[in-house]
């Protein structure tokens, strides 16, 4: 992409993690017990999130310079337009889950691979950690028919591998939830162990790093004495061999 493009694409940035993330109340609503006017303000939201990813994919497409590379590279976008809209049958509205997915890339989950160890790494981890169990929850409660708040208890138990028995899935897309959502949950006890462990370490190290460091310092110190001794013997030697030869 060219800089134009790359402009456009970060002014894109907000608008669709706010829209992302407006999924899941949305979905929440939908199937909780409540009437008029929360329904109709998820249905109004619903519309309104699809536009938003509709726009970013139209004005992407109108911007960049080749646009068949750009869709090659960003299936995900094209997959939230063409299988999320509104208009699809309820049945397969549990589609907008792919809405979610947007925060992976919006949160630059590649950058923070690299820090993932550290306290600012778990943070952004416990972040997707709680997005998924919510989301998760939702879109379990929408495939399975059943309350948000028992689909979001299923999510916790699930991810924690705890594993009750008292809500499990039957159908393959809630049998696919439940298996990612095992991953992330797996995920987040090792990010959890090693962020500890590397806090250990890191106060080791730095102790480490400071002993090295003042005995580096000492050695300088002491070779610049030393040549400071030497340039002042050189000295004498050349006063002494001034008053011979005068």
């Amino acid at each position: 992409m060219d800089e134009r493009s790359r402009r456009v694409e970060r002014a894109f940035e907000w608008p669709i993690l706010i829209a992302a993330l407006l999924v899941i109340p949305v979905v929440a609503i939908e199937q909780s017990d409540l009437g008029d006017p929360w329904r109709f303000l998820a249905a109004v939201a619903n519309w309104v999130i699809w536009i938003a990813f509709a726009t970013e994919l139209i004005v992407m497409l109108v911007v960049v310079p080749d646009k068949w590379e750009w869709l090659r590279r960003h299936p995900l976008e094209v997959a939230v337009v063409v299988l999320t809209p509104p208009f699809l049958p309820a049945a397969l509205q549990a589609a907008r889950v792919l809405r979610l997915l947007r925060l992976l890339r919006l949160l630059r989950v590649a950058p923070l691979a690299r820090r993932l160890f550290s306290l600012d790494g778990l943070r952004y981890v416990a972040l997707l950690v709680a997005l998924a169990a919510l989301g998760g929850g939702a879109t379990y409660a929408a495939v399975e028919d059943v309350s948000t708040w028992d689909g979001v208890w299923w999510a916790v138990s699930t991810m924690t591998t705890v594993g009750y028995g008292d809500e499990f899935p039957v159908t393959v897309l809630g049998r696919l939830i439940a298996m990612a959502l095992m991953v992330i949950g797996i995920g987040f006890i090792a990010v959890l162990t090693g962020a500890v462990a590397e806090r250990f370490l890191a106060t080791t190290i730095e102790a480490s790093e400071a002993q090295v460091t003042e005995e580096v310092d000492q050695a300088e110190a002491d070779v610049l004495d030393e040549l400071r001794e030497i340039m002042l013997r050189l000295h004498s030697l050349e006063r002494r061999l001034g008053q011979r030869i005068g």
